[in-house]
């Protein structure tokens, strides 16, 4: 993405985040079982329409410039964050939608990937945030046993603590439309975070 678009698209979306209160600080426990001194909450996004269009605006855009049409069959959500934005990103894209079930369903089909996925397709993961990529790995091992190829994953957010790198060992490729630093220093530069809250959140990037 060119740089000029890419700092427009930093300052939008931090001051969306921040006017609707996706941050908060405190003692949170993430899904990877991390302890977390912030929170960010993508999830409440989707009850926000207009702002949930725009976003998904610009992960569509994103997909298109960052990984090409071509490059991918279907689009798969990760639950549970994840599968409202896969799914309004793939129906704007044209895209056949799938989505991934946390366990395997003990009736009809026992699959854990809802959807048609034939053997050879090349599947694109969609997720919300990422922060130590075990669940998007544990998505792509369900997709992997049922004959699909992940090799490329989409997230709003990439929190910079070891996701990247994880996806990397496992052969795939992160794309993060935004990453937490940038918010952050945009968020300190426009007010609406304090010196403290920065420093709690770069501290967290480091580990």
């Amino acid at each position: 993405m060119p740089n000029k678009n890419n700092k427009e698209v930093i300052e939008e979306a931090s001051k969306i985040l921040n006017k609707i209160g996706a941050i908060k600080f405190g003692a949170f426990k993430l899904t990877s079982g991390k302890i977390s001194p912030y929170y960010i909450d993508l999830r409440i996004i989707p009850s926000f329409p207009d702002v949930f269009q725009k976003i998904c605006n610009l992960q569509v855009k994103f997909i298109k410039q960052e990984i090409g049409l071509k490059n991918f069959d279907r689009i798969a959500g990760i639950p549970i964050a994840g599968i409202p934005f896969a799914s309004l990103i793939a129906y704007n894209l044209k895209k056949p939608f799938l989505y991934i079930r946390k366990d395997v369903r003990l009736h009809g089909r026992q699959r854990r990937v809802e959807g048609i996925l034939a053997p050879g397709n090349y599947v694109l993961l969609v997720d919300d945030l990422i922060t130590t990529g075990l669940s998007l790995i544990e998505a792509s091992k369900a997709v992997r046993a049922e004959g699909g190829v992940t090799k490329d994953v989409v997230v709003l957010l990439d929190r910079e603590e070891g996701g990247r790198e994880k996806l990397g060992k496992n052969g795939m490729t992160l794309h993060a439309l935004l990453k937490i630093s940038e918010i952050i220093n945009k968020l300190y530069e426009i007010g609406a975070i304090d010196e403290v809250q920065l420093k709690t959140i770069l501290k967290q990037i480091k580990k």
